[in-house]
This record gives C-alpha cells, sequence and structure tokens, in this order.
C-alpha cells in the first residue's frame, strides 16, 4: 500500500461497511493480525442481506475456470470453512452432492465438470450411473451424476455472530443502522460520512476502507471516485424465488440435487437445510430494483424443473418461500465474470479494498477472502 500521514488517534486502521458473512470474515481476519477495525452496517442487524438469502452451500469447486478468484477462493475457502465452523461449534453438514444429467445431451456436461473440479483441487469426484444414483438417492432419476461429497450446507447466521464474536474479542467495534454516504480522501486515507438510523451525520477517520456492501458493493465504490462503467463494477441484480413442496409431501433425499448449470446460475436445485427441510431454488431473473416478494404463478415452472430429476413431484404443490438476490458482474446474456477483491492504491486512490460481485460461492469463499484481505494488512 502507498505511504500516507498518520492515521488521527480518534480513527479505525480497517473500516469495513457491510456486516454481512464477506464484511466479518474480513474483520476477524483484519483484527487477527492486529489492526483497529470499525464495521458499518446500514440495517439493524447482521447478516440480513445476501447473506440470509441464499442457499446456505458450501460449494467445492466444481463450475468455476481453474485460474480464477471463484476457483481459488471457493476451494481454499470451503476446508477452511469446515474446520472453522468444527472449532466455533457453527451448524454444518457435509452431506455431498449430485449433479444429475436427465438427458443425453447433459451428459458431456457433467463430465466437463468432473474435469473441471479435479482441475480445481476438488477432492473425492466421480461420475455415477444410473444404478449408483438410486442407490444415493431413490427417488431421484437420471442417467448420469456427478458425485461430490466435500459439498454440505452452513448455518449462515450462526457463522455470522460468530465471526462478529471473534472480531469483537480482539477489539472490532460494529456500528448497526450506519450507512456510509460519503467518502472523502484524506492523508492518512479516508474521511467516512456516516448516516445513522435516528438522523444524526457523523465522519469517521479511517485508513483503510473495506468495500464488503454486498449489493451496494458499486455504489460505495462510485463514492470513492471509481468509475464503476469503465471498471465493469456495476452490479446487475439478478433475482432468485425458492419454493417448498406443499404439507404432506415427502421426498426420499438426504443429499443436494442440482441439475446442470444455466446461464445466469445453477439451476433450480433441490437443497436441505440443517432442519432437513427441503426447498428448490433458485431460478434467475435479472431485476430493476431488488425486491424479495415470490410470485406463486411460477409454481408451475418450478415443478416442472423438479421432476425433471424427482417424478413423484409430478402433480405435488408448490409453495412460495423467499426471494434472493444476487450481486452480478455480468449482465443479461453475458459470460463469466469473476469476483472483484482488489487493493486497489495501484489507481492512485487512498487504501481501498473493492469487494464487488461477490455472488456463488462467496458464502463458501468468505474466510479465504478474508485471509487475502489480512495479507495485504500485514505489509
Amino acid at each position: 500500500m502507498s505511504e500516507r500521514q498518520s492515521l488521527p488517534d480518534a480513527g479505525f486502521e480497517v473500516v469495513i461497511v457491510g456486516a454481512g458473512v464477506i464484511g466479518l470474515a474480513i474483520a476477524a481476519s483484519a483484527s487477527r493480525v492486529g489492526r483497529s477495525v470499525l464495521i458499518l452496517e446500514r440495517d439493524v442487524g447482521i447478516g440480513r442481506g445476501i447473506t440470509s438469502r441464499n442457499s446456505e452451500v458450501i460449494h467445492a469447486g466444481l463450475y468455476y475456470p481453474a485460474d480464477s478468484l471463484k476457483a481459488d477462493f471457493c476451494v481454499r475457502g470451503r476446508e477452511a470453512l469446515y474446520a472453522y465452523c468444527a472449532s466455533h461449534g457453527v451448524g454444518h453438514r457435509r452431506l455431498g452432492k449430485l449433479v444429475v444429467a436427465t438427458r443425453a445431451e447433459e451428459e458431456p456436461v457433467v463430465a466437463d465438470l468432473l474435469e473441471r473440479g479435479r482441475a480445481n483441487g476438488v477432492d473425492g469426484l466421480s461420475l455415477i450411473d444410473a444404478n449408483e444414483i438410486a442407490r444415493l438417492a431413490p427417488d431421484v432419476k437420471a442417467r448420469l451424476a456427478l458425485h461430490s461429497p466435500e459439498t454440505g450446507i452452513v448455518d449462515g447466521q450462526q457463522l455470522c455472530l460468530a465471526l462478529l464474536a471473534e472480531a469483537e474479542s480482539r477489539g472490532a467495534v460494529i456500528a448497526l443502522g450506519a450507512a456510509v454516504r460519503g467518502l472523502v480522501e484524506r492523508p492518512y486515507g479516508w474521511e467516512v460520512e456516516v448516516s445513522r438510523a435516528g438522523g444524526e451525520v457523523e465522519s469517521i477517520d479511517a485508513g483503510l476502507v473495506v468495500d464488503a456492501a454486498g449489493l451496494d458493493a458499486d455504489r460505495i465504490a462510485s463514492l470513492a471516485g471509481f468509475d464503476i462503467d469503465a471498471l465493469g463494477w456495476r452490479q446487475h441484480p439478478c433475482k432468485g424465488d425458492y419454493f417448498v413442496l406443499g404439507p404432506g409431501v415427502r421426498v426420499d433425499i438426504d443429499r443436494l440435487i442440482y441439475p446442470v448449470p444455466g446461464q445466469a446460475g445453477l439451476g433450480i436445485h433441490a437443497t436441505l437445510d440443517l432442519a432437513g427441510r427441503l426447498r428448490f431454488g433458485p431460478d434467475a431473473e435479472y431485476v430493476r430494483e431488488p425486491t424479495f416478494d415470490v410470485d406463486p404463478g411460477k409454481a408451475t415452472d418450478f415443478r416442472d424443473a423438479a421432476t425433471s430429476y424427482l417424478p413423484s413431484l409430478a402433480g405435488a404443490p408448490f409453495v412460495p418461500d423467499y426471494a434472493g438476490i444476487r450481486p452480478k458482474l455480468a449482465g443479461p446474456g453475458e459470460s463469466f465474470r469473476d469476483f472483484v477483491v482488489e487493493e486497489t492504491s495501484g489507481r492512485g486512490k487512498p487504501a481501498f479494498v473493492a469487494c464487488l460481485g461477490i455472488e456463488s460461492p462467496g458464502l463458501t469463499a468468505a474466510l479465504a477472502i478474508g485471509d487475502r484481505v489480512a495479507s495485504w494488512l500485514s505489509v
């Protein structure tokens, strides 16, 4: 990082914008290397944005190009996450996943995922035939599947609480109901203008600002003076709805079931939570503004997608559950875009870390992202 004047005594070495799992993982890592940390969260609680509205899957690392941040952070973050959950009492299960091909034309896609996963360093992957599929998941009907035993699930809210507790135990401070409305360059770093929930405005001195603001991350980057369009940092909100089965419907599966991935997402998959509750989703729909209502008229589409690999659900009632929003850097019809996790002092700015486009596998990757940011703080 570039040389700068000393930070005023009342300031913080690191100010993190956003108290989702990414911001909290960075806070824990920054506090481990001895930095003074302030977390700013505009909501009145932690982990209430993207972190609270996803499938809570610990991904193995099957879907991403081998030289991408998504692949690197996912694979390294997965094992770190399992170890962290075990040592901090965070609910999780390594229950495995099947990515299923129900049509002949899907079989090469599954085979390609096997090779990509192996290239990314994912252990234990194998292709299994219809007989083995039936043994592992009796209600699933498919021609071929990729078996990923390293995939799991986690309680995202428990994880956020554990990360915050760790950061606070090392002196980190969190301010809830604190929305960032301005970033002013100073010789020591940044002056952060914050609007509090009661309407009062205050300024906070920061040596380094970390933008981990989720859906709001491109706005924060703009406040810092970055041209988000020139840099390709504008985020495109992409909504994903979830449905659950109506009362009395039962399916015999004890692991995650995914179809082959689609263009904007991983397809409408069947996931279990830690209580054994089954849900289906998400779909992918680009939207102008984040909204979290679920259209019950989509029930037929969700049922059709699910019955392609779970035919016993034909005619079953599908009930709206919840929705989430992905902060995608790739717009409609665009190809793969990687995470942006960048220390930007080389762009002529005071110390600023940009975390944009942190969609799936962001939850899995959180601890690895935190470690990467901490490595910049240690030099």
